[in-house]
């Protein structure tokens, strides 16, 4: 996709690490960048970098759906999807329960917000700029616009305790396919990346914390050895973009790494 200053693009999560990474680049290039995220630190990082910040809850239809108004009243609609909001709860299957000595279970209600927080929420920010970019003048060959969605390594990998974000982001990934297939005939691309362990600030707190443990994450990344630097999930989130041939893909981006199962 050829892009300008007159192109449009809605970052979730760009408070922070990598939807903030991708919201710089983007900028970078001269796109109409608006933020969606829940964090105060939201309307600083717009400020900072000539963009429009929108206080959207990825879990409501109601507030998500209020943010792409807001923002294509003041960009115009977005040609340019990047979603990496995501929340969800851990925990072992079955597990030892430190309080009673005995066993316990993730409950039902928990793994639900999981999936609500990543699964349907990709979906929710996906189909809701799907719906909006149909209305536009196609680009060359067709194109109308595109969707990155934020998947994990651990879509593939899925360590103990990770039952619900492992199985929600391999969700994700199951999205790809058949929404690039529904909306192919709109000129919408739908790809995911599914980062490894990158330097964002829940891992950076390891750093001063836990620094034998930061060590042990930046060695156990093949090469480089070292954390993924946000901005490098931002340099392939505008490949995605200005590569009009990358379509339907699940992309890997971690050094090599391929999680054990602890």
């Amino acid at each position: 996709m050829k892009i300008d200053s007159n192109t449009a693009a809605i970052v979730t999560g760009g408070a922070s690490g990598l939807g903030q990474a991708s919201a710089r680049a983007l900028r970078a290039a001269g796109v109409k960048v608006t933020i969606f995220d829940i964090a105060e630190a939201g309307q600083a990082v717009a400020d900072e970098i000539g963009a429009t910040f929108c206080n959207v809850n990825i879990l409501s239809e109601e507030s998500a759906l209020a943010g792409f108004e807001k923002a294509r009243a003041v960009n115009g609609q977005e040609r340019i999807l990047v979603h990496c909001a995501m929340t969800a709860k851990g925990g072992k299957t079955v597990g030892r329960d430190k309080a009673t000595g005995g066993f316990k279970r993730v409950s039902t209600e928990d793994y639900a917000f999981s999936v609500d927080g990543i699964l349907v929420a990709s979906y929710r920010m996906a189909s809701i700029s799907a719906l909006g970019m149909a209305g536009l003048e196609p680009l060359e060959d067709g194109e109308r616009g595109v969707i990155t969605l934020t998947s994990s390594v651990a879509a593939q990998d899925g360590q103990v305790g990770q039952v619900c974000y492992g199985s929600a982001k391999a969700g994700v990934n199951g999205l790809v396919l058949p929404m690039a297939r529904d909306l192919m005939e709109l000129g919408i691309r739908v790809n995911s990346i599914m980062p490894g362990i990158f330097a964002t600030p829940p891992m950076l707190r390891f750093k001063d914390f836990n620094p034998a443990m930061w060590d042990g994450l930046n060695a156990s990344v093949p090469f480089p050895r070292r954390l993924g630097n946000p901005p490098e999930f931002g340099s392939l989130v505008m490949e995605l973009v200005r590569n009009s041939y990358f379509n339907a893909q699940t992309i890997r981006l971690d050094g090599g790494i391929r999680m054990p199962p602890r």
